[in-house]
């Protein structure tokens, strides 16, 4: 449990971070997170597959990029509404246990639904998805980490006035992320740094070409 407090802390600062560097006053500023959740679900499901007439291969690892995706907004959602702490923690930990032969698309319109109907993120409809693929926190949480690295390194290098390169090589830079990430060691104190110097070098070495 209190890993999983700290694990939580930890994601929820690095989140109101981020938060304040897309605007410093963020929480006040009425931002639709429920609409990001509904649409990030969409995407996830395509990386499931759904489509009966074609062929379609699940890809396990986008998909769970797309959970932390969700997550990003969902916990935005949770800290604006002051209910991020300990208690919520002791909850997650408690209900992240992996369903053997769970529906991980009915699970995520469940989800995409709750958002919908409440305008609000529901905890526990994210848990079922996370049950589903299966995932748990403690890959939560590393991947996150990774990701709101990279939000971050967007935000630095143009993301909101367009200037930003998305696709790096010939790939996207959610894959440049898996790739540096999987080379590091998360448990180092200097991982975040580290992390972004390798963004850094990489984006810059592709860019000039």
């Amino acid at each position: 449990m209190d890993l999983h407090r700290a694990q939580l802390r930890n994601m929820a600062a690095l989140q109101d971070r981020h938060n304040r560097q897309v605007h410093p006053d963020w929480r006040s500023q009425g931002y639709e997170y429920y609409r990001a959740v509904w649409i990030e679900c969409a995407e996830l499901l395509d990386h499931i597959g759904w489509k009966w007439w074609r062929r379609q291969q699940p890809d396990v690892e986008q998909v769970r990029l797309e959970v932390v995706d969700i997550w990003h907004f969902g916990l935005s959602d949770l800290l604006r509404a002051n209910a991020v702490n300990d208690a919520l923690a002791d909850h997650m930990a408690s209900r992240a246990v992996a369903i053997e032969g769970a529906d991980l698309r009915w699970a995520v319109e469940a989800l995409a639904l709750t958002a919908l109907e409440r305008k609000a993120f529901d905890i526990d409809a994210f848990l079922d998805v996370m049950n589903a693929l299966p995932m748990g926190l403690d890959e939560l949480h590393d991947i996150y980490v990774g990701k709101n690295i990279l939000n971050a390194f967007r935000q630095d290098h143009g993301y909101r006035d367009g200037t930003y390169v998305k696709i790096w090589n010939g790939r996207e830079d959610n894959a440049h992320l898996a790739e540096i990430a999987a080379s590091l060691d998360i448990a180092r104190p200097s991982y975040a740094d580290d992390l972004y110097a390798a963004l850094e070098a990489r984006y810059g070495a592709a860019t000039r070409e």
